[in-house]
């Protein structure tokens, strides 16, 4: 038998008209989009559906709308593909929360609300640093944890081989890539976001977030989900609520929870949400594993087809 992971997809895969079609085409997808407005008290979907792209961006609405649209997928995928068996979930960054959900460990409205506030205290923290990231290609992880030594940054992602991401002071990230081509690197790209996610300058977003966690009736998830900081299956309750604080700040281990999948026989993996950025990172990873994702309308019965057959 082979063994199943859900993928949720993580900030900077939001872009306008994400879920429109699916809420167009499912009268079940529409109604989460509308649980979702009544929830949080605000027309997130059709932010999701509309824009502008400057609100669509804002870090408070991108975070819940990909959680969002991420669940719609999810909960549409179960729908069409009523046996579906799943043995782990996994998520980059935000879609931690996402993922933890998927698993029961937490309510869809309680998902959402803390990955609002989330978002705004991640905002907040950015708006009093001066912070920025920038992705690393073609350089590997030693070199480039020199490389952030040497300008005082830190690596923020370990997304893939070749596909590393740094944060901190924005001076600093200048600094940096410039460094990292000295190194070798093919590329230093700073990246377009509000400040230094998964760095030491977003340490002020963490009590807030602890607070939030504590108003949430955290269960022991129905599946492992992986954690970002460890790349190992999170434990009890209260661990997950101190290590999803944690995360703020801490590198996202992504590629290292992917390998310890492969090594535990996982041969399939399905993304979920907007974008295709964790299969683009499964495909540097290893080729040899079916990669299936659900976005849109087109993608999903991509995906139900395959699971189907």
């Amino acid at each position: 038998m082979s063994k199943t992971a859900l993928l949720f997809a993580g900030q900077g895969a939001q872009v306008v008209g994400m879920g429109k079609d699916l809420a167009e085409m499912f009268p079940s997808a529409k109604a989460w989009f509308d649980r979702a407005n009544a929830a949080l008290g605000y027309d997130l979907a059709g932010i999701c559906f509309n824009g502008p792209e400057a609100d669509l961006t804002k870090t408070e609405n991108a975070q819940p709308g990909i959680f969002l649209v991420s669940w719609v997928a999810f909960q549409l995928l179960k729908e069409r593909v009523p046996n579906l068996k799943f043995d782990v979930t996994v998520g980059l960054s935000l879609g931690e929360f996402t993922a933890l959900t998927a698993a029961g460990a937490m309510t869809f409205e309680d998902g959402l609300r803390v990955v609002r506030q989330r978002g705004k205290f991640m905002q907040e923290a950015c708006d009093v640093t001066r912070g920025g990231m920038a992705a690393i290609i073609g350089l590997d992880e030693t070199p480039t944890r020199e490389v952030c030594a040497e300008a005082g940054v830190v690596l923020a992602n370990l997304n893939c081989p070749g596909q590393l991401v740094i944060s901190g002071e924005a001076e600093k990230i200048a600094k940096a890539c410039e460094i990292a081509k000295t190194k070798g690197a093919k590329r230093a790209l700073p990246l377009p976001v509000a400040g230094a996610y998964h760095s030491p300058l977003m340490a002020s977003a963490q009590p807030k977030l602890g607070a939030e966690l504590a108003k949430v009736n955290l269960a022991s998830p129905i599946v492992p989900v992986i954690s970002n900081v460890t790349a190992q299956a999170h434990g009890t309750p209260s661990e997950i609520s101190a290590k999803l604080v944690e995360q703020v700040c801490a590198s996202v281990l992504w590629e290292n929870s992917m390998r310890a999948l492969l090594a535990e026989g996982f041969t399939r993996f399905i993304e979920l949400g907007p974008g295709t950025a964790l299969s683009g990172f499964m495909k540097r990873i290893d080729k040899t594993v079916t990669m299936l994702n659900v976005a849109d309308v087109a993608s999903l019965e991509a995906t139900v087809a395959d699971l189907n057959r």
